[in-house]
């Protein structure tokens, strides 16, 4: 039978306890989310809504193309403006998923001849756009700047140094004004995956790069999402125009896929106009993220400070780890659970999100939901 092995590997997976299932979840629940990426509470804010709504009836249900075809918009030209303005690049470039952007950016700054030095801990994303490239990859240690630095000694020539800004594992963030230094040194660029920063660090939500100081300079790259802090879909590759230039003629993700669509684009530039204007949202999800470590630490779990919104707690095992999160939905709380192959480190752990929406009373429902359902 041609595929007979894909039931030997469910096997496997059954036998490991890594067996992952799609759960619909209802439009309306009573349950607590800390699960989702809506970092600023913006997926459902009526303004984001309305203008998706507007959107898609003025443009359509989707793009009808590919963005160099009949999928640009002047929606997506003005998306792509005001990310480019508030961000602090002088370009930018919007494509269907955040996943998509990554694939762009890493594939086309990376071509034959190119070392490309890439952090342990990096998002999936980026890894494949490493793997997709025409460069040489080298993995180094997590977090290691003196590693990134020996790395780019060994080679003459080209190279582009790959990160995210703030790991979607631990929520511990990269050093980038080290990283930068060690760019510089040896002549490298710079590509950092701001997912889990825009919105949260820098100066009203700018992002990871904005807070380093980095926003604009030639030597950088930053990609991003739109379904995290912004609540909608989509991606957006951040840069100098000559790079936003060549990603437009060169990046097949770019190039062959049909644009994002007009709703995503609209939800994401409300919810962008939503930020400028309550930008103590940024603050708010950062504080929240430290009342959960907080309590969660003191009530005696292994949680990870966090340097953003995202919040893990270290489980004993994977089936542990799946039960706790299923004990935790089973009392009203959804959080994420994280077990390899899809932590670097092989240690399983329940993923929280803070949100700047939460209340004093759902964080002490949450830390008290977690603490009492714990293996």
């Amino acid at each position: 039978m041609a595929f007979g092995w894909i039931d030997e590997q469910a096997a496997v997976r059954r036998r490991a306890g890594l067996v992952r299932t799609l759960r619909p979840r209802e439009a309306d629940t009573a349950a607590l989310d800390l699960a989702s990426n809506d970092y600023l509470g913006l997926s459902r804010h009526p303004e984001v809504t309305r203008a998706a709504g507007e959107a898609a009836a003025v443009w359509g249900a989707g793009a009808t193309g590919s963005r160099l075809v009949t999928g640009t918009t002047r929606l997506h030209a003005e998306l792509e403006a005001a990310l480019a303005e508030f961000c602090g690049f002088e370009a930018a470039l919007v494509l269907s998923s955040g996943y998509a952007a990554n694939l762009a950016a890493v594939t086309a700054l990376a071509p034959h001849g190119t070392l490309i030095v890439s952090d342990a801990g990096n998002h999936a994303s980026l890894i494949d756009g490493c793997r997709l490239a025409r460069g040489t990859r080298q993995v180094v240690a997590h977090r290691d700047s003196g590693a990134v630095r020996k790395a780019l000694g060994t080679h003459d020539g080209t190279a582009v140094v790959v990160s995210d800004t703030v790991f979607s594992v631990d929520g511990d963030a990269a050093d980038l004004p080290r990283l930068a230094s060690a760019c510089r040194e040896f002549g490298a660029g710079l590509l950092v995956d701001d997912a889990h920063g825009l919105g949260v660090l820098g100066d009203g939500g700018r992002g990871a790069a904005h807070a380093a100081g980095l926003a604009g300079a030639a030597d950088v790259v930053v990609t991003a999402t739109l379904s995290k802090s912004l609540g909608s879909q989509g991606g957006v590759v951040l840069g100098t125009a000559a790079v936003i230039g060549h990603l437009v003629n060169t990046a097949r993700t770019f190039i062959f896929d049909t644009g994002l669509a007009p709703a995503a684009a609209g939800a994401a530039l409300a919810a962008l106009g939503v930020l400028r204007r309550e930008p103590g949202r940024a603050a708010r999800v950062r504080e929240v993220a430290g009342e959960l470590h907080d309590r969660l630490t003191a009530a005696g779990l292994d949680a990870v400070r966090p340097d953003a919104a995202v919040v893990s707690v270290r489980a004993p095992s994977p089936g542990q780890a799946l039960g706790w999160a299923g004990d935790c939905r089973a009392a009203g709380l959804t959080v994420g659970c994280f077990r390899p192959p899809s932590v670097p480190d092989g240690v399983s752990r329940l993923r929280l999100t803070a949100r700047a929406d939460l209340s004093a009373g759902q964080i002490e429902r949450a830390v008290r939901v977690i603490d009492e359902t714990r293996p």
